[in-house]
């Protein structure tokens, strides 16, 4: 009884848990595309820098490395702000337009720490009312069910009730 109990109650964290993903994706996509704008707009004017005394953004950061110490680090940070614009504009571009189910199949593009943790932040856990809210939901509850299912399952066989020796025969 106990392990059913348990096992309804798996259900519905999975299902109130699994809900909340296309909400938190949707928000994570906002924030990645906010990201990626203004990373653009930084890399589009240290180009643009680099075209003004007929360089390339490699030439450019090669220059900027060779011009002491804050000349190197500032070459270090823009190409770190370069890898971070071109990283996530892949994301973005994976997940752009993307529904929530789509967006559960590319969830490994839900990768940079500081978007999760800002979008995580500002998220506002949401009875979901939409079609793929309740699909979510659906899904949470039945891997919640079969989680909890499989573990009192283990639980059972490895530890459940043996018959006395004296009672075999």
């Amino acid at each position: 009884m106990i392990a059913r109990v348990l096992t309804l109650a798996g259900g519905l964290s999975g299902a109130a848990g699994l809900s909340q993903y296309p909400e938190f994706s949707q928000q994570y996509a906002q924030r990645l595309g906010g990201a990626v704008d203004e990373l653009h707009q930084f890399v589009a004017d240290f180009d643009a820098d680099a075209a003004s005394v007929g360089a390339s953004r490699e030439e450019a950061l090669t220059q900027l490395a060779q011009g002491g110490a804050i000349g190197e680090a500032r070459a270090e940070t823009m190409t770190t702000t370069i890898d971070r614009y071109e990283r996530l504009k892949s994301a973005l571009d994976q997940l752009e337009g993307a529904g929530p189910f789509t967006r559960a199949y590319k969830a490994g593009h839900i990768n940079d720490p500081e978007i999760v943790k800002a979008a995580w932040t500002a998220f506002k856990p949401a009875v979901p009312l939409s079609f793929e809210g309740l699909i979510f939901t659906g899904v949470g509850f039945l891997g919640g069910i079969l989680a909890l299912s499989l573990v009192f399952g283990l639980l059972k066989m490895l530890f459940g009730r043996r018959k006395p020796a004296e009672m075999q025969g």
